[in-house]
């Protein structure tokens, strides 16, 4: 089956890519097999007309946008291979073992997190446990929080957002020495403890964080607060196809989503390896579409 594009993932990112190459006359395959990094999240936040949205709910409101235009497919199948065929095109193989041509790929797989080694964190990881302030940062307000962060650079720049929402506030580092004597003084300035000890475990119910103990046994009482993941590819497809790579990992593009490999976009967080709102990497990836349908345009024009 010859098609225009694989867009890979089906997050906002490749959604909002469906459509508008849906829009544009373009036959387009969707592969989403269905595992969201957002699905341990109630809610999402930002996205104008859609603030408070469950990601279930935008997900499904999407595909009902995107059934309205049959050039469009979506494929619940995960891909396990993509490759250069040799003449101008991709091959773009599914875990049923179907082979697909397309003339164009767009990454939009996302990332996928690895969190601080700390007891139970997975139990609160999206309840009262967040890691983007712009997304939860408001629900949190004014609450006592905690802030666990593993690298001394990540867990100063998320402390200092988190204090915009709440002054209440407790750094973590989970028994790593991480923070300069100058970071340190920086957060005594502004009334933020630091503890360094390792946690021994997080307590609550529910999902619900209600306080944070250390290894000598002492506690502290939270009511939520914010992690630092660390960030990788949810698949290594661009790097396998030889893109560039910037120094933070991601992908190397412009800005509409070409990467240094023709025929290859990315959109979504894959390209700078740091989660962005829904409204971001919904806006990335009709960048990315217009990016496809301009380049698939002019090649055919010119021919």
């Amino acid at each position: 089956m010859h098609i225009d594009c694989a867009i890979i993932g089906g997050g906002p990112a490749g959604l909002s890519a469906a459509l508008v190459l849906g829009r544009s006359r373009r036959h387009v395959l969707l592969f989403d097999d269905n595992r969201p990094r957002n699905a341990v999240t109630r809610e999402s936040h930002g996205f104008i007309t859609r603030d408070g949205v469950k990601p279930s709910e935008f997900r499904a409101i999407a595909h009902q946008d995107i059934a309205r235009y049959p050039s469009v497919t979506v494929k619940s199948q995960r891909v396990t291979e993509v490759r250069h065929s040799g003449r101008g095109s991709f091959h773009v193989r599914t875990g049923d073992g179907i082979v697909y041509h397309s003339r164009t790929i767009i990454l939009a797989a996302g990332l996928k997190e690895s969190l601080p080694a700390v007891p139970q964190i997975q139990d609160y990881y999206g309840k009262s446990l967040f890691s983007c302030p712009y997304c939860d940062g408001w629900e949190l307000r004014d609450k006592p929080l905690v802030v666990i962060g593993e690298s001394g650079s990540h867990a100063v720049s998320l402390a200092k957002f988190v204090y915009n929402w709440s002054k209440d506030l407790v750094v973590c580092t989970n028994g790593r020495q991480v923070l300069t004597q100058e970071q340190l003084a920086m957060f005594a300035r502004k009334g933020i403890r630091v503890q360094s000890q390792r946690i021994r475990a997080l307590k609550g119910s529910g999902g619900q964080l209600q306080s944070v103990q250390f290894e000598d046994g002492s506690e502290i009482k939270r009511a939520g607060g914010f992690v630092s993941p660390k960030w990788r590819h949810a698949i290594d497809f661009g790097e396998k196809l030889g893109c560039a790579m910037n120094e933070h990992g991601g992908l190397v593009k412009d800005e509409y989503g070409r990467t240094t490999v023709r025929g290859v976009y990315a959109a979504g967080d894959g390209a700078l390896i740091t989660p962005a709102q829904l409204i971001i990497a919904a806006g990335d990836g009709s960048r990315a579409a217009l990016g496809v349908n301009g380049d698939i345009v002019n090649e055919d024009f010119d021919r």
